[in-house]
């Protein structure tokens, strides 16, 4: 735009996928302004100091008219490479980052959210047809969506934690927020935020909607980051991830992005309850065994038949032991009401994310990377926690 040359240590096309420093693993950057956040090719936390958005923040607001620094305008293909680069640990082609295209891939979060929980709930779904507890699968599924991530969401978490905790001004907290190591704050936030996405996980999956509940999760928190980085939403300070997505997000994306998440999961439910039950193995989460399946002629619908001598429960002994089966065949335990489970956990979710966003714009004077990585976390754990509350 100005013609000035590029700030002093934010790469090249060469070298990054974006704004991000040398040594790029071709994904655009992840949530988190950490020490060596960075190194995923995207806005590189690190550059604090530095416009990572460039002369698009102060003429061309929505970075619009700027042609990033591949030379060429942002299209749709950048910002979902941005999405997948930026949120998850999946390896992506480096393409143009400005503004609009990290409008385009927060607005997308919520896809990546999908892709994340589809992973994990195929982790968890296998660890419980292998006869493994609730409680371990669940451990199992939530490591899972660490490693997809980096944990750099749960690195957010912890530092916004403890920029929070400290009660220092803005200034000092964000100074705290960037130091590598991690204080009694973050460290108890973790433990209890991470205790209740394992307890809240185990307990549905114990009730046989654990993988469902999984997704609706994970979709949430990065439909939080969406939200997040609506237009009037500044940045906490001029360099890093935050600088680059803060206010790039309008109402109707924001809006569309959150129909399409309820839809989606909506429709997911609908198949879980009407056909995923018999991937199941015959043996509920109560210790209860069943004979091999068998399915009425003609009807396309089935269930186990209870082994003699054990006790039933009227509500739950055959909640894996329908298959195919239209809804008002389901057992008592699923309500009509798990068909729209996305709608509930995706409202909790919003809202704790709203709350805290809330918080750290007024302590911090804006978002970063951390703020948005604690988002997902956070929203994630509330999602969870409305699956189970309101079953």
């Amino acid at each position: 735009m100005s013609g000035e040359p590029p700030p002093e240590g934010t790469g090249t096309p060469e070298n990054t996928g974006g704004p991000g420093g040398p040594g790029a693993s071709g994904g655009p950057g992840v949530p988190g302004d950490s020490e060596g956040a960075g190194d995923s090719g995207g806005p590189d936390p690190r550059e604090d100091s530095q416009d990572s958005g460039g002369s698009a923040e102060a003429g061309d607001p929505d970075g619009s008219l700027s042609p990033g620094r591949s030379g060429r305008p942002s299209a749709f293909g950048d910002g979902l490479r941005l999405a997948v680069g930026t949120l998850s640990v999946f390896p992506v082609r480096p393409g143009t980052v400005d503004r609009r295209a990290g409008g385009r891939a927060m607005a997308l979060a919520p896809l990546v959210g999908a892709l994340l929980g589809g992973v994990a709930a195929v982790v968890l779904s296998a660890a419980l047809w292998l006869g493994v507890s609730p409680l371990l699968a669940s451990v199992l599924a939530v490591g899972t969506l660490a490693l997809l991530t980096r944990a750099l969401h749960l690195d957010g978490l912890a530092d916004l934690a403890d920029g929070l905790g400290s009660g220092r001004p803005a200034e000092q907290a964000l100074d705290i927020m960037k130091r590598s190591d991690i204080g009694p704050f973050g460290v108890v936030t973790l433990v209890l935020v991470l205790g209740v996405q394992v307890a809240a996980l185990a307990e549905a999956s114990a009730a046989g909607y654990g993988p469902v509940a999984l997704v609706a999760a994970c979709v949430t928190g990065r439909l939080a980051i969406t939200w997040a980085c609506r237009e009037g939403v500044p940045a906490a300070r001029p360099g890093g991830l935050g600088a680059t997505v803060a206010g790039t997000v309008r109402r109707g994306p924001a809006l569309a992005a959150t129909a399409l998440s309820l839809a989606g999961l909506a429709v997911l439910t609908s198949a879980y309850c009407l056909g995923a039950l018999r991937l199941l193995p015959p043996d509920d989460a109560f210790g209860r065994r069943y004979e091999e399946y068998t399915s009425v002629e003609g009807t396309g619908i089935g269930s186990y038949a209870q082994l003699e001598g054990t006790e039933a429960d009227p509500v739950r002994s055959d909640v894996v032991g329908v298959s195919l089966a239209p809804a008002a065949d389901l057992p008592a335990s699923w309500s009509p009401l798990v068909l729209f489970l996305g709608l509930p956990a995706v409202a909790a979710g919003l809202l704790a994310a709203s709350v805290l966003r809330r918080r750290a714009v007024r302590r911090l004077g804006g978002i970063t990377g951390d703020v948005l990585g604690a988002l997902a976390e956070t929203a994630a754990a509330a999602a969870l926690l409305a699956c189970v509350a309101l079953w």
